[in-house]
């Protein structure tokens, strides 16, 4: 399908077009049919950025699985979440629905995220938007932002590029927003309040994620060495183990554990605590997405596409670090006085 969708919109390249007045765009749709929670969260800063760009604007969603709806939740620029079935097969008619549904919908900007995705290029395509980006990737804003390898970047990076080319003015250099949930005020109350009967205390909490799908999810020998690190030298801290949805645990659940199958609900536990450390995993996606400081754990997956960034966040490859750096990249974070944004608001 790749092979077969590269070339959608190459011909499109939409070089006679001017955007003259921000305000002809109020109603854009953003393609990334996928249904994984890092992903979907990774697209929230470029959410943010197309509702600051064009801020009378209505944003859809064309996504995959049921958790966009929850993610977006607080977004007000956020209209309609349209999902293609998991199963397209078995769902023929729901998922002609989905594809007859945005060509009816009268978009005046189409943006596909990922330039690699098929379905996302061919939504596009489909689209009868005005404007339309195909996610195409410039090599020469590659070569000068070294960020730009980041799955949650390069989105926002191409999509300014886009808009240069629509004599739109853009600021080139302008920090990209971090992922973000958007949890109210209340959520993190009622977060605080879980953590409270966890620990019955008030220490400062550490929270850590000790699964992850396949080669990324570390073993069981490494997560026993390190959380008697952690206990070793944290011992004025609560560590609370974040249980995944299959409800197991590397360390054997030696730890106080939290477990839930609400999103938000977690996300507002890991927001009021110091510190998250977890490998690749969209329970670390979240951590960002909720402001905590946090430590991804990296051993196979590429760590400058998705280290978690913002707020004294950091990549660690497990390969290269020994017991003394993880200690001082840890000590460095926790005495670093950053808050969670949060809890600075409440």
């Amino acid at each position: 399908m790749r092979n077969l969708t590269k070339n959608v919109g190459k011909t499109n390249m939409q070089n006679d077009f001017i955007l003259v007045d921000k305000s002809e765009i109020k109603r854009v749709l953003i393609c990334r049919p996928n249904g994984r929670l890092g992903n979907l969260l990774l697209i929230t800063p470029l959410v943010q950025e197309v509702s600051e760009m064009f801020p009378n604007c209505k944003i859809d969603l064309f996504v995959k699985g049921t958790l966009a709806p929850i993610i977006f939740e607080k977004y007000d620029t956020v209209d309609k979440i349209i999902h293609l079935p998991k199963k397209p097969f078995k769902s023929l008619i729901a998922y002609s629905k989905v594809w007859i549904s945005l060509k009816k919908t009268p978009y005046d900007l189409a943006i596909n995220v990922d330039q690699n995705s098929s379905s996302g290029r061919l939504a596009v395509q489909f689209s009868n938007a005005k404007y339309k980006f195909f996610g195409d990737s410039n090599d020469e804003i590659a070569e000068k932002k070294s960020d730009f390898e980041h799955i949650a970047k390069y989105p926002v990076y191409n999509f300014r590029n886009y808009l240069a080319k629509l004599r739109l003015p853009t600021s080139s250099n302008k920090i990209i927003a971090p992922l973000d949930l958007k949890l109210t005020a209340s959520e993190i109350s009622e977060g605080r309040k879980i953590l409270g009967e966890l620990t019955n205390n008030d220490k400062r909490t550490i929270c850590i994620f000790t699964y992850a799908t396949g080669a990324k999810c570390l073993s069981e020998e490494w997560w026993e060495k390190f959380y008697s690190q952690l206990t070793a030298e944290y011992k004025n801290y609560n560590i609370i183990e974040i249980l995944p949805v299959e409800n197991v645990s590397q360390i054997g659940f030696k730890a106080p554990t939290f477990y839930s199958k609400d999103i938000r609900e977690i996300g507002s536990v890991i927001a009021n605590a110091d510190l998250f450390i977890g490998a690749d995993s969209g329970i670390m996606h979240l951590s960002s997405a909720v402001h905590t400081p946090t430590i991804g754990l990296f051993s196979v997956s590429n760590l400058k596409k998705y280290e978690p960034y913002d707020n004294c966040s950091v990549g660690i490859d497990v390969n290269l670090y020994t017991k003394k750096e993880y200690i001082k990249t840890i000590n460095s974070i926790l005495s670093s006085g950053t808050l969670n944004i949060y809890s600075r608001a409440i």
